[in-house]
């Protein structure tokens, strides 16, 4: 079966530069984008239902860009000033950096680690240990998040300020394709939640991380190219190897 259009579980990069674009020089592919769901912040109604108190905490941690934008969206909704003093624990530089677009970056509140949960809390350490933190979470807080915290011993609480919202797979049509990228398993539970009696029926799957292809063998589906490996740290390169091998 010869590949000539691939369906990617992403937005639309736009006019920017996509890591696909090799593929479709080289081996004239076409490559459609359609996220298969998004992040939307909760509504206050949603937020309080949790009962909630923002303002009873000192410090918050995040996790993902997506969580920054929906607690502060989460704060308007609910009108809710949060104080120059709060303090900002972060899993990375980047995810940090992302804060100025809410607040005035100071280092003296905003600290970050080196991709872990363990990492953060390097930086809580002695002089940050008496704060009292709110976790800051998407649909649910992950276990690993929960048992790091309290195994340190710190005063914290958690709170969800978004939610997943699944896309109409049906508008995609994905009859069209002869592959579909993943890169989450919420783009299976998607497909699964979207389409209850899909059938594969020789359309090949690629993903990006474990997780995301253990999510489609869980669900029966079979998956052709897998990344990242030592050889493809990226699906486009997997791709490009992949297509390189197999003359498709």
């Amino acid at each position: 079966m010869k590949i000539s259009n691939i369906l990617v579980s992403q937005p639309d990069p736009g006019n920017t530069q996509s890591p696909f674009s090799e593929i479709t020089a080289k081996y004239g592919v076409h490559i459609d984008y359609f996220p298969f769901f998004h992040i939307e912040p909760l509504t206050a109604k949603e937020f309080r239902a949790q009962k909630v108190a923002i303002l009873d905490y000192t410090a918050i941690f995040f996790s993902a860009k997506s969580s920054i934008d929906a607690f502060f969206a989460v704060c308007e909704a609910m009108r809710v000033t949060v104080p120059e003093t709060m303090k900002y624990f972060c899993t990375t530089e980047n995810i940090a950096l992302y804060l100025q677009k809410h607040i005035v970056y100071r280092k003296r509140k905003i600290f970050f680690g080196k991709g872990t949960v363990d990492s953060v809390l390097d930086t809580v350490g002695t002089k940050h240990k008496n704060e009292h933190f709110l976790i800051a979470s998407t649909d649910t807080t992950k276990p690993d998040v929960i048992k790091a915290f309290t195994k340190a011993g710190l005063k914290f609480g958690n709170a969800v300020f978004s939610k997943t919202v699944y896309s109409d797979i049906k508008e995609a049509d994905l009859s069209k394709y002869q592959m579909v990228v993943f890169y989450s398993p919420s783009d299976v539970k998607s497909l699964v939640q979207n389409c209850p009696e899909f059938k594969q029926d020789g359309l090949l799957f690629a993903t990006y991380g474990l997780s995301t292809a253990k999510a489609l063998k869980d669900n029966g589906f079979s998956v052709e190219v897998e990344a990242p490996t030592p050889e493809a740290p990226s699906v486009s390169k997997a791709l490009l190897l992949y297509l390189e091998k197999t003359g498709k």
